[in-house]
């Protein structure tokens, strides 16, 4: 990567073209924010959806990013060191959040989200009170009993957290991995646990998403009939 952007890209454009392109995509954006806001009849409504903080979330990294390189200079030390700025320029990546206005299958996951927020909540315990047991247990058998060579992987519960979340959800890097043979007894019931416990809320949150997906999609069919209703009128 050079400067912000691969050097693939750079090679077919420069950086200026770069920075014209995405000072027009910007004021593409604002305009758009602001001709909404203006034309909307609630205000105190339109700031509070989600997909308008999301698009402010997207506009204002660049202004803010803007302004900081005024004050400090393109070349100065404060910008080179100024991790502020770099956190401000990934934040650029909720651009593409905004492709939820146009696909019902983003709307679909956001609004999924928001209905089993308590399946989610419910799920997450789940993992954390697995998490909290078999991480304690690994780290006992595997480090902690000094039963052969201490496996250095699970020196402390915190560590072995990381393998026991690889472990429940199935991905098994294998960069933490038992070596004792009731360290790996303990691991396939890690594995078979994780199975169950992520299985469980998941049908309610499946149920959600076929709902939340049908009422968009005929609420979408329905606007897209009174628009050329409107039209023919």
């Amino acid at each position: 990567m050079v400067g912000n952007y691969p050097s693939f890209l750079r090679i077919a454009l420069p950086r200026s073209e770069f920075m014209i392109i995405e000072a027009v995509c910007i004021g593409w954006f604002t305009a758009e924010c602001i001709v909404r806001f203006i034309v909307s009849k609630d205000k105190c409504e339109f700031v509070k959806r989600p997909l308008n903080i999301i698009d402010l979330l997207a506009i204002t990294p660049y202004y803010i990013s803007v302004l900081m390189t005024i004050f400090t200079g393109e070349n100065s030390q404060l910008q080179r060191a100024g991790v502020t700025l770099r956190v401000l320029r990934m934040m650029r990546i909720f651009w593409v959040i905004k492709l939820a206005r146009h696909f019902i299958g983003l709307q679909t996951l956001g609004l999924t989200l928001k209905r089993c927020y308590r399946e989610m909540v419910m799920l997450l315990v789940f993992v954390c009170v697995a998490m909290a047991i078999f991480s304690a247990l690994s780290q006992l058998l595997e480090h902690g009993l000094n039963l052969g060579k201490p496996n250095e992987g699970y020196s402390s519960i915190p560590a072995a957290c990381w393998w026991v979340i690889i472990s429940m959800t199935t991905v098994g890097y294998g960069d933490v991995c038992p070596i004792t043979i009731p360290g790996r007894i303990l691991g396939g019931i890690c594995v078979v646990s994780g199975i169950v416990l992520l299985a469980l809320p998941i049908t309610f949150i499946y149920h959600s998403f076929v709902q939340c997906y049908h009422e968009l999609k005929f609420r979408s069919a329905r606007y897209g009939r009174s628009l050329s209703a409107e039209f023919l009128n």
